[in-house]
C-alpha cells in the first residue's frame, strides 16, 4: 500500500471516528449519488422494457414487416388477393435475418347480439400463423384450431368481450359486407373459444382472430390467395434495412411496409423516451457531481493543516491531490453501492409484482414493463464514477494554491 492510499485510509477512518463539519455535507454526497443512480437505474430500465413490450405487441398483430398489393386501400374491405405461390413463401431464402412469414387476411364486419353491436376485424389465419406472439396475451379458453377443417372457432379480445357480454363458449352473428354492395351481407356465426387482452386498445377494440378460409370464401378467393403477408425478422433494430432488403426481393406489383412506418406515430412516441432518459442521466450526473465537490472542497478546506504539513514533508501537489480523490472515490463507491442495491430491488419488484399501473389508453399497457439489462448498469455505473472522478480533478487543483506555511498556522 502507497503512501497516498494509505493516508486516505486513515481519513476516512478518522472520519468515523469522529463527526465534523464534513460529515453531514459527505452523508448528501453519498446520498445524492445514491438517490441518482436510483432514478437512471428506474429511468433505463422502465423506458427500454416500455420501448420493447409495446414493439412487441404492435408486431405480435401486424408482423414486423408487411407485404401486400400496392392498390389495397386502408378500410380492410376491398382487398386485391395475392397468390402465396412466391418465390418467398413459406421460406424467405434471399434475405438473411428473416425468421418467420405468414399469410393473413383481414375483413371489416360487425357483431350483433340481442343487446348491442360493434363492429370488428375478423384477421384470418392459416396454419403456418405463429401463435407464440398472441398466445401470452391469452387469458381464457384456448387458441383456435385452424390447422385442420374449416370450423367456426375465434378468439376475441376482453375489451369486446365486455362490451358484446361474451364469454368463452357463447356463440355470435358476425355480418361481411360483399365488396360489390349489391348484395345483402354475409352471415356468419362464430364461438369464442379464447379471449386475449394484451392492453393495446387500438388493436383489442378491433381484433378477432379465427380462420383465413372464412374470409377466403366470403371473398371468393381461391385457397392458394391471401390479403397480406407478415414478415418477421431476426433483430428488432434491424427493421428498417430488412425492409429495404425484402421490398427489392419482392414482386414489382407488391409493395413492403415496416410496422415503424405503418404505425409512425407510436414509434415516434415512443423514441421520445430516449431522449427523456438522456436528460434524466445528465441531470442526476449533474446534480451527483456538484454534491461531490462541494463535499471535496469542505474536505480541503477542513484538512487543510494536513495539507501544509505534508507539503512541508516533501510530498508533491499531485501525491496530495491523489488522496483526497482516493477519498472521494470511496464516497462514489459507497453511493453507487446502495444506489444500485435499491434500484434494482424497486426493478425486481416492479418485474415480478407490477406495483406501478398504467393506463393502456394512454401508453398502451397495463403494468409499467421493465428491463434490466446488465450491460446498461455496468455502463451507468462506469460512466457516473468516471464522470465524477473526472470533475472533482478541477476542485482538487485548490491544493497546488495551498502553501505550506500558511496552512501549518491555519486555525
Amino acid at each position: 500500500m502507497n503512501l497516498e492510499h494509505f493516508i486516505a485510509k486513515r481519513l476516512i477512518a478518522a472520519k468515523g471516528r469522529k463527526s465534523s463539519i464534513s460529515a453531514p455535507i459527505i452523508k448528501i454526497a453519498i446520498a445524492a449519488i445514491a438517490i441518482g443512480m436510483v432514478m437512471m437505474i428506474v429511468s433505463v430500465a422502465t423506458g427500454i422494457g416500455l420501448q420493447q413490450k409495446i414493439r412487441e405487441k404492435v408486431s405480435a398483430f401486424n408482423g414486423h414487416i408487411i407485404i401486400q398489393n400496392y392498390d389495397d386501400n386502408q378500410s380492410q374491405g376491398s382487398v386485391t388477393p395475392i397468390s402465396t405461390k412466391q418465390d418467398f413463401y413459406p421460406k424467405f431464402k434471399t434475405v438473411t435475418g428473416i425468421s418467420h412469414i405468414q399469410a393473413v387476411a383481414s375483413k371489416a364486419g360487425i357483431i350483433r347480439t340481442e343487446k348491442t353491436f360493434e363492429g370488428i376485424v375478423f384477421k384470418g389465419v392459416g396454419a403456418d400463423y405463429q401463435w407464440s406472439n398472441i398466445k401470452e396475451y391469452l387469458t381464457a379458453g384456448k387458441l383456435p384450431d385452424v390447422s385442420h377443417g374449416l370450423n367456426a372457432q375465434v378468439m376475441i379480445s376482453q375489451y369486446l368481450s365486455d362490451r358484446l357480454s361474451l364469454k368463452v363458449g357463447d356463440k355470435f352473428n358476425t355480418f361481411f359486407m360483399k365488396d360489390d354492395g349489391n348484395h345483402l351481407p354475409n352471415l356468419r356465426v362464430f364461438e369464442v373459444v379464447g379471449i386475449y387482452n394484451s392492453g393495446f386498445q387500438e388493436f383489442d377494440s378491433a381484433y378477432i382472430i379465427g380462420d383465413i378460409r372464412h374470409v377466403q370464401r366470403i371473398n371468393k378467393w381461391s385457397p392458394d390467395q391471401v390479403g397480406s403477408f407478415e414478415v418477421f425478422v431476426d433483430d428488432f433494430n434491424d427493421i428498417q434495412s430488412k425492409g429495404e432488403e425484402v421490398y427489392e426481393q419482392t414482386s414489382s406489383t407488391l409493395d413492403t411496409q415496416t410496422i415503424a412506418e405503418k404505425f409512425y406515430y407510436i414509434f415516434e412516441w415512443l423514441q421520445l423516451f430516449d431522449f427523456n432518459i438522456i436528460v434524466i442521466l445528465i441531470v442526476m450526473i449533474v446534480v451527483a457531481t456538484i454534491n461531490m465537490i462541494v463535499a471535496l472542497l469542505v474536505l480541503i478546506l477542513e484538512r487543510t493543516q494536513m495539507i501544509g504539513i505534508l507539503k512541508a514533508l516533501g510530498a508533491s501537489n499531485w501525491s496530495v491531490r491523489k488522496i483526497f480523490l482516493y477519498n472521494a472515490f470511496y464516497l462514489i463507491v459507497r453511493g453507487l453501492f446502495w444506489g444500485n442495491a435499491i434500484g434494482i430491488g424497486l426493478v425486481l419488484i416492479q418485474q415480478y409484482f407490477g406495483v406501478v399501473k398504467l393506463n393502456p389508453e394512454s401508453y398502451y399497457v397495463n403494468v409499467a414493463p421493465v428491463h434490466l439489462d446488465w450491460l446498461y448498469l455496468l455502463i451507468l455505473n462506469v460512466g457516473t464514477a468516471f464522470v465524477c472522478l473526472l470533475v472533482l480533478l478541477v476542485p482538487s487543483y485548490i491544493i497546488t494554491k495551498i502553501s505550506p506555511v500558511k496552512a501549518i498556522r491555519y486555525e
